[in-house]
């Protein structure tokens, strides 16, 4: 049975209980209906989702039915509404109501009273199944004439010409584009011979073998070749089609197209390519007197293209990266969201409580990670900071241990005290580590890696300057190099690996890095007994000022903000994070309102809804959330706006005076931004 609460049946029986009874009867067949008390209120309601209307004769015995008539008159070609008439009248005295009601409705159906139930519902669920028929009728018409519309326009975006050959009496049908891919106007009659004429002597052979090949064998036909105009001129048409065949008749089906210009532009090429090939040679006899300067200048171009070939393979793998570990960033935002707060849930002496706190650890370590390779993939400004070695060597040692494996030893040794050196904290590391990944792989049966800090002097040579430093020593006991190997080691994409398991960026980006922080990267290697890579940083003093900062903390609100209680406008197109963010705001209080797109979050400023604080995303699709920003205060000027972004660095001036809130973040830096927003001086001064 047809789905019949889609179109639901409207009653008009006002006499006694048959409205009550009609229903009933329905209702038990699964049919939904809808009562009315007359028959203008019945008009009022007519629309094209109604399955049947139910009529008692005595509803519309002397009733105007033009509102009905006009209705019934204006439906769509798909559509006939069916009208079922209740009526007690037979023989002559039904005639003058069932002409008229005819006239008037169109698809009428009697049923004379009394009736039996099964007969009444029998009718009814008839006339809906047959209503939903013309449903499905107007989607096969709403479908074909979508499909025919979406032909056009392709055709049309490629200026594509569709043609048709009868292969009985190969009568040609051509479309207005066709007809102009062979000079002729949509107003002239072009033939199969005539188009067969226009074909180039040199090419008709070709064609017409082509031609009877796809009638004999039913394979496509596919033929690109001159075409001469009426005028003479000659143009490259590229012809395509499908045998298309039914129980009479088989066509060629497809469409062309003017390759003119391709055609010109190949042959270009062709001539000024031998064109070039005769001035190089004249050229090269010229330059015979001075072959050494044009050997090193061919030296020096091929250099010039490996190097370009070698930035744009770093540019690919530094895109890619950047996509996947921006990806990883979100997944870790919500993954570490929902572990605090299902931390909060669990007692921290319970073994579950201690699982969830590895858990989170595990998530926070990945997010240090991902912010290195978001970091590497925008190759983005140093940001250098006083740090001491000793620290950061120690605090790599879990991450240093589980990347060796458990046959390789490692041994970090490292002073109390070291001078400061200015250094970006997660580029060393990563530094560090490449260092360490390079020799466990230079030790594939076991060994031993030795890391030290040290301080050394420098007189001063061509890759350093005189002066103090802090050394970072990673030395093993693998294979080691040869003098030749040693020599290439920190040119970019260098690699003694095997394919696959190398990328030879390592070294040469820890070089880069060390001449970028006014140090150096020395190699020491001896084949057969292993490796020394000295990472050297300029020693630098602590500044005076951060030595204060640390004395005097900054009053940046954190007391006010945990007595905030604010309305923040959520903005994320992440499902998990816009949800995850929500919790961690609901947790600590605060009202939520979600908008997963910059359209929706307007929308809700545009209501006048009581918004304390936009929280939003700084990526995202059709408005980024700097664009979002500006709208915003253009509705609302002293609206505080935080910007959450997984980036390392945003493009340049890309919400500059946006406070940000970098992903992944925990509930603690989030309710802290929330109070610096809702306490910021400026808006308040604004607003004031």
């Amino acid at each position: 049975m047809a789905d019949t609460n889609a179109c639901p049946v409207l009653l008009l029986t006002p006499s006694g209980r048959d409205c009550v009874v009609a229903q009933a009867l329905l209702e038990a067949a699964g049919i939904a209906t809808e009562p009315f008390r007359d028959i203008l209120q019945l008009g009022a309601k007519l629309r094209d989702d109604v399955g049947c209307v139910v009529i008692a004769d005595e509803a519309i015995n002397g009733a105007d039915l033009t509102a009905l008539g006009r209705w019934v008159s204006s439906q769509p070609p798909w559509s006939d509404l069916p009208f079922v008439v209740l009526t007690q009248r037979s023989g002559r005295d039904r005639r003058p109501l069932a002409e008229r009601l005819t006239r008037a409705l169109g698809n009428v159906t009697f049923i004379e009273r009394p009736f039996h139930p099964t007969t009444f519902v029998s009718v009814i669920e008839t006339a809906v199944r047959g209503r939903n028929r013309q449903f499905e009728a107007r989607a096969r018409i709403r479908e074909l004439h979508e499909g025919e519309a979406h032909l056009r326009i392709a055709l049309t975006a490629g200026q594509l010409g569709s043609w048709t050959v009868d292969l009985a009496s190969y009568a040609l049908t051509a479309s207005a584009t066709c007809k102009a891919i062979f000079g002729r106007l949509e107003s002239d009659l072009f033939t199969y011979e005539e188009l067969l004429a226009s074909v180039h002597p040199e090419d008709r052979a070709r064609v017409e073998e082509a031609v009877a090949l796809s009638s004999e064998t039913g394979c496509d036909f596919a033929a690109e070749y001159r075409s001469v105009w009426q005028d003479g001129s000659v143009h490259w048409v590229d012809m395509s089609a499908r045998v298309v065949r039914d129980d009479r008749f088989a066509r060629l089906v497809g469409v062309c197209s003017d390759v003119t210009l391709r055609k010109t532009s190949e042959d270009q090429l062709r001539r000024v390519n031998e064109s070039l090939e005769v001035k190089v040679l004249e050229r090269t006899a010229q330059l015979e007197d001075a072959h050494r300067t044009v050997l090193e200048e061919i030296r020096q171009r091929e250099h010039t293209e490996k190097l370009l070939r070698h930035v744009q393979k770093l540019e690919m793998i530094g895109q890619l990266t950047g996509g996947i570990a921006h990806d990883f960033n979100n997944l870790l935002m919500a993954i570490m969201a929902n572990l605090e707060l299902v931390r909060k849930e669990l007692p921290s002496a319970e073994r579950s409580g201690r699982l969830v706190d590895g858990a989170l650890k595990g998530a926070q370590r990945g997010a240090a990670l991902t912010q290195r390779l978001l970091a590497f993939a925008r190759q983005q400004v140093l940001k250098v900071e006083p740090v001491q070695m000793p620290a950061l060597v120690n605090g790599m040692a879990d991450l240093l241990e589980r990347s060796i494996g458990s046959t390789i030893e490692l041994v970090i040794d490292t002073p109390d005290e070291v001078p400061f050196t200015r250094v970006d904290t997660n580029q060393v590391e990563l530094a560090i580590l490449n260092l360490v990944v390079n020799a466990r792989d230079a030790m594939p049966d076991g060994g031993a890696i030795h890391i030290g800090v040290d301080t050394a002097h420098s007189a001063g040579d061509s890759d350093l300057n005189a002066g103090d430093y802090v050394r970072v020593t990673v030395r093993d006991t693998g294979t080691g190099m040869d003098a030749a190997t040693l020599a290439k080691a920190t040119e970019p994409f260098f690699t003694t690996k095997d394919v696959g398991k190398g990328t030879g960026l390592g070294l040469s980006m820890i070089h880069g890095l060390a001449r970028q922080l006014q140090g150096a990267l020395r190699l020491d290697s001896t084949l057969g007994e292993g490796t020394c890579a000295t990472l050297w940083l300029p020693v630098t003093d602590r500044p005076a000022e951060e030595e204060r900062i640390a004395e005097e903390p900054k009053d940046d609100g954190s007391a006010d903000a945990r007595n905030v209680r604010a309305t923040v406008l959520v903005v994320d197109d992440d499902p998990l994070i816009l949800s995850s963010t929500s919790y961690l705001l609901q947790d600590l209080g605060q009202d939520v309102i979600e908008a997963a797109s910059g359209d929706a979050a307007l929308e809700v400023l545009r209501t006048g809804q009581k918004v304390d604080v936009l929280l939003t995303d700084f990526s995202m699709p059709k408005m980024t959330g700097v664009e979002l920003a500006t709208a915003a205060r253009a509705l609302r000027p002293v609206l505080p706006v935080i910007l959450a972004t997984g980036y390392a660095e945003l493009p340049e001036g890309a919400g500059a005076d946006l406070p940000r809130l970098r992903k992944p973040y925990q509930q603690s830096q989030l309710l802290q931004e929330i109070g610096n927003a809702v306490n910021n001086p400026v808006l308040r001064q604004r607003a004031g």
